[in-house]
């Protein structure tokens, strides 16, 4: 039986491409069966290159994306797809076509520009900071001085969730609720607004659980035994029913994608994801 070889999809950029390899990578999860690879061609600006790329997209067969905010740059991709017969899908073209009539302005053509290194990309260096320093509820004296504040039992997906936020620009501190343990009093003298519960399913955390034991090639304790697990998430319930404004969102089998988009929204519908516009919340 003949081994089929990986399909190859190249990406044009006069940036880094990171947001063509998103879009297509969250795309061919509909297509898991099939095998491709993903060549990124970055800070694509001179006619030489484009047309270098397109000439190694005809000789293997290959599907060409790409994100060129130029105007001449984009024709000039298209007339080369033409040229050289190769599958071609411009991202950002059209897009920037209905902001244009929308917006009635002009486009700025500069690449680059979600990358750069201005005030939001220093702010989410300082999120990210933050939220490494108040991770696990190491610095209690923080939580006053965190946008979102995340609490829920060990393996809720705290910390991954928390690092996921911050690199859009959020200072997130993340509080571990323990069997009999008080919660740290700030988090009682925070806005409630930006607290956040979060439960998970407990034959779920028990699989969580056994599973990081194994890594680390520890033995079976309480801390994977299900009465202690069930005893563990009564205690969280306990405490979110005594703070009703707190939202509580299940992160069972979801991915902190998912679980992000949630606090996001609800964070959005309270007027306390900045302003309108900012790009750290892309």
């Amino acid at each position: 039986m003949t081994q089929r070889l990986p399909q190859p999809i190249l990406v044009i950029s006069d940036g880094t491409g990171e947001t063509a390899e998103r879009v297509i990578r969250a795309a061919l999860q509909q297509f898991r069966s099939h095998l491709v690879y993903i060549r990124t061609f970055r800070g694509v600006e001179r006619d030489d290159q484009l047309v270098a790329v397109f000439r190694v997209a005809a000789r293997q067969g290959a599907f060409v994306v790409s994100t060129l905010v130029s105007d001449d740059a984009r024709a000039r991709a298209r007339a080369l797809a033409e040229e050289h017969k190769v599958l071609y899908v411009d991202l950002i073209g059209k897009l920037l076509g209905e902001l244009r009539v929308f917006l009635e302005a002009e486009p700025v053509q500069v690449p680059g520009l979600l990358h750069q290194t201005d005030d939001t990309y220093f702010r989410r260096i300082e999120a990210v900071e933050f939220t490494v320093k108040a991770d696990d509820g190491k610095e209690p004296r923080m939580l006053r001085q965190a946008d979102i504040i995340l609490v829920g039992v060990s393996r809720t997906s705290k910390t991954p969730l928390s690092t996921f936020l911050a690199h859009k620009g959020f200072k997130v501190a993340n509080v571990p609720i323990v069997l009999d343990r008080p919660l740290p009093k700030p988090i009682f003298e925070v806005d409630t607004r930006r607290v956040f519960a979060l439960t998970i399913d407990p034959a779920a955390l028990q699989s969580i659980r056994r599973s990081r034991l194994l890594a680390m090639g520890m033995q079976r304790m309480n801390y994977d035994d299900m009465a202690y697990i069930l005893a563990e998430l009564e205690y969280a319930e306990q405490l979110y029913r005594g703070h009703r404004e707190w939202p509580v969102i299940d992160v069972t089998n979801k991915a902190v994608e998912e679980t992000a988009a949630t606090i996001l929204g609800i964070l959005d519908d309270r007027g306390l994801t900045g302003p309108t516009g900012d790009p750290s919340q892309l």
